[in-house]
């Protein structure tokens, strides 16, 4: 991968306006310890994407849809497509919950895209009344590949500027396939919760022409919740409470620590999270800002958030536009029944997005 990189370097670097651009899609882009997974700013909401222990853990069942756009000045931005959806059978004692989830990422101008879907599988089970544990597993297939319709190398830019013929540059590097294994667990009462969580395990190649990993990605995520006022088992369903954040998670190089605070009066949820981003290398630590707010009305939920660049660097690659949308079971006649149907299980406390 480090091959291809320079080979873009080399062709791209002389097209005026986008050097930063491309050096830093580059450094961004390299091999082993700088790849990444992307992250997104409603983790409860994408929660399948950060622990599959999460796996039927909020709903009796659920589908998600979720859209994130970053990095919009950097070579043509960097869109995220997700969908996410789990179901936990009517079973005895509902231990089991099944899932499946589809990323989709992919950069404009570099042409590079990958797709990853996955499988996740959930066990719950009741340590104590109030208290439970959900441990999760996922599985999952990805392929990713470059195209080079975008680029214009050094060696087909005339003197006078233009344009001229196709590159001699050696640019065989096939599309990659890999295989990845991740782990998780979520302990929680009606109050609070702590989950745990380990992604590609196994460390799969990405492939190419030299050797490249995806880094393990680990992760722990909490929050509490406090309730001015609680909901009910039937047909009160009003909410007023406030939920303080937080997470930190290492991937790589990279270390990301996050602190937030989230306030709900039915049916609105407001929230904002300040993340500091260290990264691999020279680069300054990053600093950012994501203010949420999300609508649930019946059986659908309507996330949408933005992050704010706090530093210069992320000032200037630009913010991030993130939507979310959500179906899931939820029937106010039959609430309180749904409630009975789980009485060895407290009610999961964190956010809805």
């Amino acid at each position: 991968m480090a091959e291809f990189w320079l080979s873009v370097l080399r062709g791209c670097a002389r097209r005026s306006g986008r050097v930063a651009a491309v050096l830093a899609l580059g450094w961004a882009a390299a091999p082993a310890a700088r790849a990444q997974d992307v992250y997104f700013s409603q983790p409860y909401a994408t929660r399948l994407h950060s622990n599959p222990a999460f796996t039927g853990l909020v709903d009796d069942y659920s589908v998600t849809l979720s859209f994130r756009n970053q990095l919009p000045t950097l070579a043509g931005s960097f869109v995220s497509t997700q969908l996410a959806a789990d179901l936990r059978p009517n079973g005895i004692g509902q231990h089991h919950a099944y899932g499946l989830l589809v990323n989709q990422d992919r950069t404009g101008a570099v042409g590079y895209t990958r797709l990853e879907i996955g499988g996740l599988y959930a066990y719950h089970t009741r340590l104590r009344p109030g208290l439970a544990l959900s441990g999760g597993l996922r599985a999952s297939y990805g392929r990713q590949r470059v195209g080079y319709d975008n680029f214009v190398f050094g060696d087909q830019i005339a003197e006078d500027g233009s344009v001229r013929g196709p590159s001699a540059e050696a640019l065989d590097f096939p599309p990659a396939n890999y295989f990845s294994v991740g782990t998780g667990a979520v302990l929680y009462s009606a109050r609070g919760w702590l989950s745990v969580a380990g992604q590609h395990l196994n460390q799969p190649s990405l492939g190419f022409r030299q050797q490249a990993t995806l880094p393990m990605l680990l992760s722990v995520a909490g929050g509490y919740k406090f309730f001015i006022i609680e909901p009910g088992t039937g047909l009160a369903t009003r909410e007023l409470s406030y939920t303080p954040v937080a997470a930190l998670s290492r991937q790589g190089g990279s270390t990301r620590t996050e602190a937030g605070l989230y306030a709900t009066a039915s049916p609105i949820t407001a929230g904002a999270v300040y993340r500091n981003i260290s990264l691999p290398g020279s680069v300054a630590r990053q600093h950012v800002l994501a203010a949420v707010v999300g609508l649930q009305a019946g059986g659908l939920r309507l996330g949408y958030s933005y992050d704010v660049g706090l530093s210069r660097l992320s000032a200037d690659l630009g913010g991030a536009h993130e939507i979310t949308l959500s179906l899931r079971a939820f029937d106010r006649l039959e609430n309180a029944h749904r409630r009975l149907k789980r009485r060895v299980y407290p009610v999961a406390p964190c956010p809805a997005f």
